[in-house]
């Protein structure tokens, strides 16, 4: 399934935007990866690297890693740029589920 049917289908998909040379994004990888473990296939995941995926990164109007974002039925629930907890990540995604 490619990112946009992800985007707009009825399960919650979260997207981090990242980059190989950012350090906060480096720090949050374990965090995503913890909170996104406890929901199995209640949630689509991906990261996209900005580097290798500039396009998308000017289709979300990304300025800043890390950047996550949260969609369900094709609409943004949510966007934050910088470091969360998995605790912050888990918190998020139960409010929006």
């Amino acid at each position: 399934m490619n990112l946009a049917n992800k985007i707009e289908s009825d399960q919650l998909t979260m997207i981090n935007f990242h980059a190989s040379w950012c350090g906060p994004c480096i720090a949050m990888k374990p965090h995503l990866d913890e909170a996104i473990a406890n929901y199995g296939e209640a949630i689509h995941y991906e990261r996209v690297d900005i580097d290798q995926n500039p396009g998308l990164a000017q289709i979300f109007e990304i300025r800043g890693v890390p950047t996550t974002m949260l969609f369900k039925k094709g609409n943004m629930k949510w966007r934050h740029s910088g470091v969360l907890s998995s605790q912050q990540l888990t918190e998020i995604v139960n409010e929006n589920l």
